[in-house]
């Protein structure tokens, strides 16, 4: 299976730098309504993903929604490391489906880790059942 296929480029996808700040990545899930977004270094590698929980976490221990205070803390600070790994863009299909039922999306990298995109839960689901719509219509 070719991940290029139905991979979201990173062009096209919403990131965070892990050197922003936790206001600028709240921000941005406000805005964009996602549960977790990818996390990038300036040079972009991949860094990890960062969850609406982190962000939650974060708001607990600070005790504080004022977003003023949330300047001077970093995504990298707040994040998990071990949430939402990557897969290289020569992944296989059983890999995909691996990773994809445990989060809504798949980040995916080069062989220098550099981030190259995600694949989504729903083009997962759409490739599969174009799949079995094309198997199903040469049966007939």
């Amino acid at each position: 299976m070719n991940i290029a296929k139905f991979l979201t480029p990173k062009a096209n996808s919403i990131y965070l730098l892990e050197s922003q700040t936790v206001r600028q990545g709240l921000e941005k899930f406000k805005y964009h309504g996602y549960t977790a977004i990818p996390v990038l270094t300036e040079s972009g590698e991949f860094y990890g993903c960062v969850s609406e929980g982190d962000f939650l976490r974060h708001l607990l221990q600070t005790g504080t929604v004022d977003l003023k205070v949330h300047e001077r803390y970093k995504i990298r600070e707040i994040m998990r490391q071990d949430f939402c790994p990557p897969l290289t863009i020569v992944a296989s299909l059983e890999d995909v489906l691996e990773q994809i039922q445990k989060q809504n999306f798949v980040p995916i990298v080069d062989d220098r880790n550099c981030f190259c995109g995600i694949v989504t839960r729903r083009d997962v689901i759409k490739y599969l059942s174009e799949l079995a719509f094309q198997k199903e219509t040469t049966e007939v």
